[in-house]
Order: C-alpha cells, then sequence, then structure tokens
C-alpha cells in the first residue's frame, strides 16, 4: 500500500457526545445525477444508499442498519414540510468508500429526526 491510498481510522468514525458509541458510514449507492453547480463546489456525487455501522464502547456490541437517504428524506418532506439533509458529497471526503467524520451529521440528520437513528 502507498502512502497516499493510507487512511487513518480516526478520520472515519465519529463519536457521539458521551463518547460512549462510534459511528462509521459506508457509501452503497450513489446517483448518476449530475452535481448543479460543479465549478462552485468542486466535485461531488449524490448519495442515496448508506449503511451505519454504529458501536457501543461500553459492551463492544456493534449494531449496522441500511438506510434509503432519498426515501428518508422525502418522508421527512412530506411530513413536515421540511428537510435537512444534504446528500451531496464531496469525492475528497470519501475514503476507501466510507465518509469522513466531518459529513457524518450532513447525512444523518434527517434520520436523526424521524428516530430511526439514536445516537
Amino acid at each position: 500500500m502507498s502512502f497516499e491510498e493510507f487512511v487513518d481510522e480516526r478520520m472515519l468514525v465519529s463519536h457521539n457526545v458521551f463518547g460512549d458509541k462510534e459511528m462509521k458510514i459506508k457509501i452503497l449507492e450513489v446517483s448518476d445525477e449530475h452535481p448543479p453547480v460543479q465549478w462552485k463546489f468542486g466535485n461531488r456525487v449524490k448519495v442515496n444508499k448508506i449503511l451505519i455501522t454504529i458501536k457501543h464502547l461500553n459492551t463492544q456490541q456493534v449494531e449496522e442498519g441500511e438506510f434509503d437517504i432519498e426515501t428518508i428524506e422525502k418522508e421527512l418532506s412530506t411530513r413536515s414540510h421540511y428537510t435537512s439533509t444534504n446528500r451531496w458529497v464531496s469525492v475528497n471526503d470519501i475514503k476507501n468508500g466510507y465518509v469522513v467524520n466531518s459529513k457524518h451529521v450532513n447525512l444523518i440528520s434527517d434520520a436523526v429526526a424521524l428516530e430511526y437513528i439514536v445516537f
């Protein structure tokens, strides 16, 4: 493995406020839709499906769940006429198929609002 291919695991893991859970997000499906303004925001992809892995650090229990972000986004917008998900992710924020931890909240905010995820 070359130095350019190396990805630090800490870059992919986010922690909850209490520090007792870790989360990783793997991209399962992206849309073939082109970004509306590529020159302004750079090269991005629109994420449709993700796999979330949550590890409880106290018990070492691992939970996994597949989420269709597009469907969740539509459900929240019909229920409350509001959605906060930004499914466009820069290709620089994707490492080995995983989303870097600084972009986790963008992808799961609607699922958290609907209480599909408690993190």
